[in-house]
């Protein structure tokens, strides 16, 4: 990672990313080419300590963020109470 450079925006980005529990690092690593190893020392370096700390601690064998350990393989994960959206109005149930 030490050739790599972030433009602002995209460095907020994968901060994002790291933090969302659902976006595992593969999709990290697909979009912006850095390892799971890389953005761990990215986030250290970008982070309050305490942050960091708590972060890490959460996502540590967390399955949604490690593509191999997910219990489903192809699209995305929807909870069966989240509303369905068509044609931009959401449905009723």
């Amino acid at each position: 990672m030490a050739d790599k450079t972030f433009k602002p925006h995209e460095l907020d980005r994968i901060i994002e990313m790291a933090w969302e529990d659902r976006t595992p690092f593969d999709a990290i690593t697909f979009q912006f080419g850095i390892k799971e190893q890389d953005i761990i020392v990215l986030m250290r370096n970008c982070m309050k300590p305490k942050s960091f700390v708590r972060w890490r601690k959460r996502v540590q064998g967390r399955n949604t963020k490690h593509s191999k350990k997910r219990n489903f393989q192809e699209g995305r994960f929807k909870c069966s109470r989240q509303k369905q959206i068509t044609q931009n109005r959401i449905s009723k149930r």
